[in-house]
């Protein structure tokens, strides 16, 4: 079967390493020129995107590139004192097992373990679909395909085209960006920063790493009027959001006038009803994302992909039988992901200075308590903080 799957980042790798060992003909598309290598931020894989990794032989690699993150260093403005939280001991209540790596790093690996066995366009796109395969190209010839796959993040193209607007965009009520700074500005092995009512800052680097990177999370009542490509209006909000919280947050912002990455993005839930319609589906934050930086996201790509693969293997290449063998797969991880975001999306980013004291308060006794103990007590909430380490993974 020939499969056309657009995106080159996390989830559209790991499904082509998955399909293409067992006899499809895969072409991936990027809108892209080149694979992603600067920019990103750090994101965290749990169990099953840890297992999988390993099936796939790029543990090893992932692993090596870990940010190395052990302390996290936090302060509530105008106070002098700082909370140090054991940051280990604190992923370690989460997830049995992990590893936090920057998104970039994280791609090219998927990447390199499939790049020999599938065809790769870079600098193109999809512009249409037909209900019998045909689709165009921005770029390339005009071909038939058996299936297409959406794999192409929140702003989904392929999305847009076949389902239009029968999608509803969740707006959690917050905002993430991330901005490259020097890396002298970030104490290593330490992620610090400033939290205050409706708004957060944050700073660290890895070894490897040329720079450092500063992150930034908000919450506002309304949205914002901005358009996401429009990224001088980005920065422009971003400053007003933060402008006074610390002498510190204020340098790193004026790095926005020269950063050479920028991210900013709604931290947004994508609702739908299926995620497959005819020859086409939709895997990662295309179809599902529980909202950026809250809800696990990249670990819920890798984790799709690797259960769509499943499906149309066993299901011999019958896309009917395989797209709803997947979503009913995925309804409860999906959901799980989604409520867990909600609830992390006002956690992280408290809405008041009593909200601000007692994070700190609890990040603070997770640090003190005995390892054993805190990760006894969170395994009493698995369908919250351990919601990752209970999803079934198919063989």
């Amino acid at each position: 079967m020939k499969v056309l799957i657009s995106g080159a980042s996390i989830a559209g790798p790991v499904l082509t390493y998955w399909l293409s060992r067992n006899g499809f003909d895969v072409t991936v598309v990027e809108r892209a020129p080149a694979l992603r290598k600067t920019g990103g931020h750090a994101v965290d894989l749990f169990r099953p995107a840890m297992e999988i990794s390993e099936r796939m032989g790029v543990l090893d690699r992932i692993e090596s590139r870990a940010t190395g993150t052990t302390m996290l260093a936090l302060n509530r403005p105008p106070s002098t004192r700082w909370t140090n939280v054991d940051y280990v001991k604190l992923l370690a209540a989460m997830s049995d097992r992990h590893v936090e790596i920057m998104r970039d790093d994280l791609s090219e690996a998927y990447y390199d373990a499939v790049r020999d066995d599938a065809e790769f366009r870079f600098g193109d796109q999809i512009t249409s679909i037909t209900d019998t395969g045909e689709v165009t190209f921005e770029h390339g010839a005009p071909e038939r395909y058996d299936l297409v796959i959406g794999a192409d993040g929140l702003h989904s193209g392929v999305r847009r085209l076949t389902f239009g607007d029968q999608v509803r965009e969740r707006f959690l009520g917050g905002y993430l960006a991330v901005v490259s700074v020097p890396k002298v500005l970030a104490p290593k092995g330490e992620m610090s920063g400033y939290l205050a009512p409706r708004r957060i800052a944050m700073i660290y680097t890895a070894d490897h790493l040329d720079d450092a990177r500063a992150v930034f999370m908000f919450r506002t009542q309304q949205p914002l009027d901005y358009h996401y490509r429009d990224v001088a209006g980005q920065q422009r909000q971003l400053r007003a959001a933060f402008a006074g919280l610390a002498p510190e947050v204020d340098y790193w912002l004026q790095e926005t006038d020269r950063t050479p990455a920028f991210y900013f993005d709604a931290i947004t839930q994508l609702e739908m009803s299926t995620w497959s319609r005819g020859r086409v589906t939709l895997v990662g934050d295309a179809g599902y994302c529980p909202g950026p930086a809250v809800g696990g996201s990249t670990s819920l790509a890798v984790y799709g992909a690797y259960v769509l693969a499943h499906a149309l293997i066993t299901a011999r290449g019958d896309h009917t039988a395989a797209f709803a063998a997947y979503e009913r797969t995925m309804a409860a991880p999906v959901a799980g992901s989604r409520t867990m975001a909600r609830v992390n999306a006002k956690a992280i980013v408290p809405g008041s200075d009593w909200g601000t004291r007692a994070l700190l308060g609890a990040a603070r006794t997770v640090s003190l308590l005995p390892s054993g103990l805190t990760q006894r007590l969170a395994r009493l909430n698995a369908k919250g903080v351990r919601l990752y380490d209970t999803m079934p993974l198919p063989n």
